[in-house]
């Protein structure tokens, strides 16, 4: 990164991410100096590629739905080579689970270039068709309820995750190929998940049925007493959601429940928001690794900034909480463009450093500056 423009970040900013994330009040966003440090961001990581498993794995995934959001906010040609060549040297495949949502979310950017990357006919769907064709209506023993393992495994998408991963994917496919079918086959799994995941008392989800409270000694709790909803797992929901209401017809009949869902799980967030601007892994012990962390925090601020953008969230609630995330964010980022302080692959809170970075947490932090970039002052 330029150092003038890395110096005139810390004046934004005011504050570090890596000592405890000292806030003053959110400066105006400067527009240039957000897409420089998008552009940063895109530059680090595609030098430093890295995936749990695969190129075309969740990770992969997570980061290129953030590629594409910073094209479609900034039309930069850097973020679309990005796509084009992943694309290319995937083979526009997903990965090979055909029943494990994580496994097609790499879906979203193919989707995305089929419909901006300047060429006909350039991404081959077949892949993509092939699992969701696979995924909704092919029987597997977690749809049958056989898989009785402590995660719930007893429906198709039994961890909050997949909810970011899978319901995009098949909502904008049924846009695109103009086939209803795919929706309402995604909003039946989708509810399975909400009855089974989502705490109506304290509008959040838990990740998994471990970490489902049944009101006794015996379940894991925080050390406060409260219960445990990751930060980065309910990130994955609200800025899954915010993904779906935007492809989402306004008309279908489910979209009120997404919309509310959305709000409702916004409010909650807007309130756990600590005063540096970075929500840290535990949302409900936050003392716990008292740092900010980037990955949940940047879909957070996507999903938050999407909200106000979009009319769904009021400007004068939500925008300063927005602003101020971002500042927060952007003070994790390295001189080089890494962005720090993001927890590593998990399924429950645990701590970041500085240091730590994945594909997945740039991907976030992309996701975020799009709709930074589109906040009217």
């Amino acid at each position: 990164m330029n150092k003038s423009i890395f110096t005139l970040l810390i004046v934004f900013t005011f504050f570090s991410c890596s000592t405890a994330q000292k806030v003053t009040a959110p400066k105006p966003t400067n527009k240039t100096v957000v897409k420089n440090v998008m552009i940063s961001a895109l530059e680090w990581q595609e030098s430093h590629p890295i995936f749990a498993i695969s190129p075309t794995d969740w990770t992969a995934g997570a980061y290129y739905t953030g590629v594409a959001r910073a094209h479609k906010a900034t039309k930069d040609m850097m973020y679309l080579a990005a796509l084009k060549n992943m694309g290319y040297w995937n083979n526009w495949q997903t990965y090979k689970r055909m029943h494990h949502a994580d496994d097609v979310a790499i879906s979203y950017s193919y989707l995305y270039l089929n419909k901006n990357g300047g060429r006909k006919n350039f991404v081959d769907l077949e892949p993509t068709k092939k699992f969701i064709d696979t995924h909704l209506y092919e029987n597997d023993n977690w749809k049958a309820g056989t898989d009785k393992s402590k995660e719930g495994k007893t429906i198709l998408w039994w961890w909050c995750d997949a909810l970011f991963m899978a319901p995009p994917v098949i909502n904008l496919y049924a846009k695109q190929t103009n086939q209803p079918k795919y929706l309402d086959d995604m909003h039946k799994f989708y509810m399975q998940t909400y009855k089974q995941l989502y705490d109506k008392e304290e509008r959040l989800f838990a990740r998994d049925m471990r970490f489902v409270w049944k009101g006794t000694d015996t379940d894991r709790k925080e050390p406060n007493g409260k219960k445990i909803f990751w930060s980065r797992g309910n990130g994955w929901v609200l800025g899954g959601l915010a993904l779906l209401l935007e492809d989402m017809p306004k008309d279908y009949e489910h979209y009120s429940f997404y919309e509310n869902l959305f709000k409702e799980m916004a409010s909650r967030i807007l309130e756990l928001q600590p005063k540096s601007g970075l929500w840290h892994t535990s949302l409900l012990n936050p003392e716990t690794y008292n740092h900010g962390e980037v990955s949940g925090s940047g879909f957070y601020t996507f999903a938050l900034a999407w909200g106000v953008n979009n009319g769904l969230l009021d400007k004068a609630v939500y925008a300063p909480a927005v602003k101020k995330a971002w500042n927060a964010l952007v003070a994790c980022q390295h001189e080089d463009g890494r962005v720090g302080w993001v927890q590593n692959i998990g399924a429950f809170p645990e701590p970041a450093t500085a240091d730590s970075w994945q594909n997945f947490g740039t991907g976030a932090f992309l996701m975020a500056g799009s709709e930074i970039l589109k906040l009217k002052e």
